[in-house]
């Protein structure tokens, strides 16, 4: 059954709720097709790898200290009641698995495995101190995709600027082993079988209102721009290695 959830179907599951610990759900060590061939997710949040404070002054500490304590630990916990309510063995099938087929469970499962899943890759993602270039592989296959570094940055850009509403832009490895950008709504992910673009997420973007709102305002483009400084290029190069 395919389920199509509306926008007050997704707040509702998405509700706001305090930092999920002991969730009882077990990190899975198995792996089952080509694209779930890289660092496992699992189903617990994780501590952030850096201080709420370690990403200014691109991203302030309150913002870091609300977005992982309460938005993302909402997802965490929801995604705990949905596996519970719909009998998900977790320690026989991988976060990454269920969300390549997601259309065969909730709304709530979609919503909140993608929101756990995105914001523990989102975390991995920057660290802080100033960005560096990509190098290697890594860098040769932008500049072989998009034609330059500059050229990829301004095409992601534009993705996470132009994104109606709420959603996450991303640099995508295809099963065809091509890098491409998207941008998905809510909290989708190109590895869902819903997903306009399909692949391995390498880098994701937060562009929900709360990742900036409280330091940016309305200003997304700033936000963005901004955030170029913390991207942790070594986390983005080792997912791409894999």
């Amino acid at each position: 059954m395919k389920y199509n959830p509306s926008r007050r179907a997704f707040l509702k599951d998405t509700g706001t709720v305090g930092i999920a610990t002991g969730i009882g759900l077990s990190l899975l060590p198995t792996v089952t097709n080509a694209a779930s061939k890289l660092p496992l997710t699992g189903y617990l949040q994780q501590k952030l790898p850096y201080d709420y404070k370690a990403l200014e002054p691109f991203i302030d500490a309150l913002t870091m200290e609300i977005h992982y304590s309460k938005h993302a630990a909402a997802y965490a916990k929801n995604l705990s009641d949905a596996c519970t309510a719909e009998k998900i063995d977790t320690s026989k099938i991988s976060l990454e698995d269920l969300l390549q087929n997601i259309s065969n469970y909730s709304p709530k499962m979609r919503n909140n495995g993608g929101g756990h899943y995105n914001h523990e890759l989102f975390w991995q993602c920057m660290k802080g101190g100033i960005a560096t270039m990509p190098n290697g592989e890594l860098a040769h296959a932008i500049t072989k995709s998009f034609g330059s570094f500059e050229a990829f940055k301004t095409q992601f850009t534009e993705a996470g600027k132009n994104r109606f509403g709420s959603g996450w832009a991303w640099l995508v490895q295809t099963s065809d082993q091509k890098l491409v950008i998207s941008s998905t709504p809510n909290q989708d992910n190109p590895l869902m079988n819903i997903a306009e673009v399909k692949g391995k997420p390498l880098l994701g973007l937060d562009i929900w209102e709360h990742a900036y709102y409280l330091k940016y305002q309305n200003k997304r483009a700033d936000y963005i721009a901004n955030w170029w400084n913390i991207v942790n290029w070594n986390f983005v190069e080792e997912r791409f290695g894999k």
